[in-house]
């Protein structure tokens, strides 16, 4: 039964959470990692009837086996994700996993750069060689719209609106959002498609892909995370920087000039806010500023 179970909830991951191919993949392996851990238990139970225990069970099984506490929360939230599944399709009469807890978890957030650390990375590229002006053109468009990683590597030209300064972005889910593009990041689009790009010969299916690999294919994510370590190696800088980063960096530089979160929230894509409140980690003299210039009372004398 797990398995007509199991089809049933990937059909709704994909058509009622629209959920990428990637994401519904993770959410079928959770599942199976309780199946087959139930199995090697001995534990002949169909999804009706597992209890809150045997889930706790699981977990410490998890724990046991060296799992990180980012894996274990991943797994957890996809026994939770199934669940709803198993309620709304009736299922289950109860969710066992209302009570399970997930560890705690740390959030890391990525060094932040500065402008002037950024302007100094984008100093190092070698505009002299072919890929330059597109490396150029990839570091400005990654900081002037935040772009996750995958979104760079996946833009097309199709989605290009230079005229009016906008592009248009496929992210999470397939959900698509118009981000407003710095002219420095249009400039150097335009010099690579124009300049460079134009006399490449694109691979079958890569047509109207933006940026392109020396071979006429799309960039492959660790590709840009290479070429910033490469540069960010260059400009001396000692910090721990991914592609990453520089969405982080945008949202950051947005809130601490004074952005709306809803604004910041529907730039980068985020579902919820709370994702986005995130980057809102500004530094406490940037906070008592703000305080200061703005908070009636932080002006008042004490009497």
């Amino acid at each position: 039964m797990w398995d007509s179970y199991k089809k049933g909830y990937k059909a709704w991951l994909q058509l009622e959470k629209s959920l990428s191919d990637n994401s519904v993949e993770a959410y079928l392996r959770d599942i199976e990692k309780l199946r087959s851990w139930l199995i090697s238990m001995g534990i002949r139970k169909e999804p009706g009837d597992i209890s809150l225990d045997d889930l706790q069970k699981f977990v410490k099984w998890l724990v046991e086996i060296g799992l990180s506490a980012t894996s274990q929360a991943r797994i957890i939230s996809g026994i939770k994700s199934f669940y709803r599944y198993c309620l709304i399709e009736r299922i289950t009469q109860t969710d066992p996993s209302t009570l399970l807890e997930a560890p705690k978890l740390k959030r890391q957030l990525p060094d932040i750069l500065s402008f002037e650390e950024i302007e100094a990375i984008i100093g190092q590229i070698d505009l002299s060689k072919p890929e330059g002006e597109r490396n150029k053109a990839i570091l400005e468009t990654l900081y002037s719209c935040g772009l996750r990683v995958s979104e760079l590597v996946n833009l097309r030209i199709s989605q290009l609106y230079l005229d009016v300064g906008f592009i248009r972005v496929i992210g999470k889910g397939d959900k698509e959002r118009l981000v407003p593009i710095g002219q420095a990041a249009q400039k150097h689009i335009r010099i690579y498609k124009d300049q460079i790009r134009i006399h490449q010969q694109p691979k079958p299916g890569a047509e109207d892909i933006l940026f392109l690999n020396q071979r006429g294919g799309p960039l492959s994510r660790v590709m840009i995370f290479l070429i910033i370590k490469s540069l960010v190696k260059k400009a001396g800088i000692q910090k721990t920087i991914s592609p990453h980063s520089f969405r982080h960096s945008f949202a950051t530089h947005l809130i601490e000039g004074g952005a709306d979160l809803r604004a910041v929230q529907e730039m980068l894509g985020h579902e919820s806010i709370t994702t986005t409140e995130i980057y809102t980690h500004l530094d406490r003299e940037f906070l008592r500023h703000t305080l200061t210039q703005y908070h009636p009372a932080f002006g008042k004398k004490a009497g």
